[in-house]
């Protein structure tokens, strides 16, 4: 009965559900299509000539059947075979290695971040408290982010309820991007890495008076020394990403003004969601972020610089690495190697609030680790169009299924029907994914850090994957740098979901 109590007080939470693929089983709607319309053909043929009818079979069954087979994560033979020609190209061309600075090739002799983030230009503007807050221009799609930051209060010593408060309010907040004008994805990116102890240092050494005992200054000194091997530091960005609509050209002092406007609205809410003292970063800010994130050798050198002069004088164009090295399975920049998984399935059923709480810690051994939340926002007629068909098609699998199927069905409707109450009702509608980077010193280490990250996503009750033969892009999704992987794919959406 207690165990029973227990589990009622805590709240649980789920009811995701992956998007539906349209067409029959496994063949998408192109293979489906084509199914329907070769079967057309080919008995049209055969009322001329059935030789000529198995001739045509033949080619088209060796067509459909890489379409049927799929992997665990839903990627046919054709999409495989895409990522191993694309990989082997640009091996071929170059393309996988990286070299910056006055030393290179490149115009400029800059360190510019390299890939995705190569084309992108930051500039900055002042919102209504007269705070700098940085914006990167992608030029190459017409995007601007800005990018939060906020420190999280912890679940430790917490009522369930107050838990409960916070997850509903972060899901109203999630429900409002619906609702903002051009806002095309957002990204909420949680980084841990071990502590260098210059902040204590900075905060205890100079307080130390001469005229103090000398056992009490021994004690202060022998805490900065061993505080940073037991404790590690925790840093929390919200990277929002804006589009203009097709047809409209905008200045980007015009996109920076409208962007001042809406930050107040934005950062109230997140302090409501249990975000705790939220504000936008700056451009140096954003710069100092994706420097540390290829080179984390140089994290203590810009907290100190940032202790004692205030600022670092770093600027985007020398935030990138001097030389990185793709591989299949990871990514090598300046002092660190890393590799990203990508998220093939969700929990299923129902988990509790602290499901991520063991992804999201600090991981021993690894120099930093990224958890990106990516959630793509869907407009509210677009949602009302979705749950009604989704809450159609569960009903009609329930109808059409016997014996034990249908209680899994029956399920269905009921998460279906839930959906589109809470859809009625004002809750928004979001596609989301999730990544995971772990960098560490040496290709060595990287098999220590995946049997570490198996065990995380293992207790998080996770399905990941590997972003093998794509680790240089996969890194640049889990920067607080406005990267949104559907805006960057050279196959539009609606193609991949009907292949």
């Amino acid at each position: 009965m207690a165990t029973e109590a227990a589990a009622l007080v805590e709240p649980t939470y789920g009811n995701w559900r992956r998007p539906r693929r349209p067409g029959l089983g496994s063949l998408g709607l192109l293979g489906t299509v084509t199914v329907f319309g070769g079967l057309v053909i080919t008995l049209l043929i055969s009322l001329i000539s059935l030789v000529a009818a198995v001739t045509v079979l033949i080619p088209l069954a060796l067509f459909l059947l890489p379409l049927a087979v799929r992997t665990q994560d839903g990627r046919n033979v054709y999409q495989l075979l895409a990522l191993r020609v694309g990989w082997f190209q640009r091996r071929a061309k170059g393309s996988t290695t990286y070299v910056s600075g006055p030393l290179s090739q490149r115009p400029g002799g800059r360190f510019r971040p390299p890939g995705l983030l190569s084309r992108v230009t930051v500039t900055e503007g002042r919102d209504a408290y007269d705070q700098p807050f940085g914006v990167l221009h992608h030029r190459s799609r017409n995007l601007y982010t800005i990018v939060l930051t906020c420190e999280p209060d912890g679940g430790s010593l917490v009522d369930p309820d107050q838990v409960d408060t916070w997850v509903a309010s972060w899901g109203g907040w999630l429900a409002r991007l619906s609702h903002e004008p051009g806002l095309r994805g957002a990204a909420v990116i949680v980084e841990t890495a071990p502590d260098t102890g210059s902040r204590l240092a900075n905060e205890v050494l100079p307080r130390i008076q001469d005229n103090a005992p000398e056992a009490a200054k021994a004690v202060m000194r022998e805490v900065v020394d061993r505080y940073p091997a037991a404790s590690s530091e925790m840093h929390t960005y919200i990277a929002l990403t804006y589009g203009i609509p097709p047809g409209q050209k905008r200045r980007i002092e015009d996109v920076v003004t409208d962007l001042a406007i809406r930050l107040p609205g934005l950062l109230s809410g997140l302090v409501s969601a249990g975000g705790g003292p939220a504000f936008a970063l700056s451009a140096e800010r954003i710069a100092e972020v994706v420097r540390v994130a290829y080179d984390p050798d140089v994290a203590g050198d810009v907290l100190e610089a940032r202790a004692r002069h205030g600022s670092t004088g770093l600027s985007w164009e020398d935030a990138g690495p001097t030389a990185t090295v793709e591989k299949v399975t990871s990514y090598q920049h300046d002092s660190g190697v890393s590799r990203t998984w990508m998220l093939t399935l969700a929990p299923r059923g129902t988990v509790r609030s602290n499901v991520l709480r063991g992804l999201l810690e600090a991981s021993p051994g690894t120099r930093r680790k990224r958890v990106a939340l990516l959630y793509r926002p869907i407009d509210p007629a677009t949602s009302a169009r979705i749950v009604e068909a989704d809450r159609r098609a569960a009903q009609f699998m329930a109808t059409s299924r016997r014996g034990m199927v249908q209680a899994r069905a029956a399920t269905e409707v009921r998460a279906a029907e839930q959906t589109a109450v809470e859809e009625a009702t004002g809750a928004g509608l979001v596609e989301f994914s999730l990544m995971v980077t772990v960098t560490v010193d040496t290709d060595a280490e990287l098999a220590d850090a995946g049997v570490s990250v198996r065990n995380l996503l293992a207790s998080a009750r996770l399905l990941m994957r590997p972003a093998d033969r794509m680790q240089a892009a996969a890194f640049s999704c889990t920067l607080p740098a406005g990267i949104l992987p559907w805006e960057h794919t050279l196959v539009p959406r609606e193609l991949k979901e009907a292949l």
